[in-house]
């Protein structure tokens, strides 16, 4: 008879939005923001920014063999024959040229092999990384 008493007294309101809050505090007029457990909050898309881009920079000097540079950019930086000669060129005349571009942590790792493979074969080539603003 209690739990009668009680049914009758307390109404109950089911709605599906609030299926954690107890029957006493989904009242239509509850805007108290503080003890709902569930605040209204909009979650906005993630904002993804591309990362900076570093291009590898190989530059001329007087003892490195072009074809061990056209060698370099073929195995390294996955050019076609084509386009391994033309960049080889690039560099032999105008002193630089650019290998490829990456993402700094790759651009890095491609710069130091690139170095100590032309070291162990006993050439001077000189790759380093230079901040690119691309396309």
């Amino acid at each position: 008879m209690i739990n009668q008493a009680i049914l009758q007294t307390t109404p109950i309101v089911s709605d599906w939005h609030l299926p954690n809050m107890p029957s006493d505090r989904a009242q239509d007029g509850d805007t108290d923001g503080e003890t709902s457990p569930q605040a209204d909050v909009l979650v906005a898309e993630p904002e993804v920014a591309k990362p900076p881009m570093y291009a590898v920079v190989m530059y001329n000097d007087n003892y490195t063999p072009m074809e061990f540079v056209v060698y370099i950019l073929q195995s390294e930086f996955r050019h076609s024959m084509d386009s391994a000669v033309e960049i080889m060129l690039t560099i032999h005349n105008a002193s630089k040229g650019i290998a490829g571009i990456y993402p700094k942590d790759i651009a890095e790792t491609k710069a130091k092999k690139v170095n100590s493979l032309a070291h162990r074969e006993g050439y001077p080539l000189l790759t380093q990384i230079e901040p690119h603003q691309g396309e």
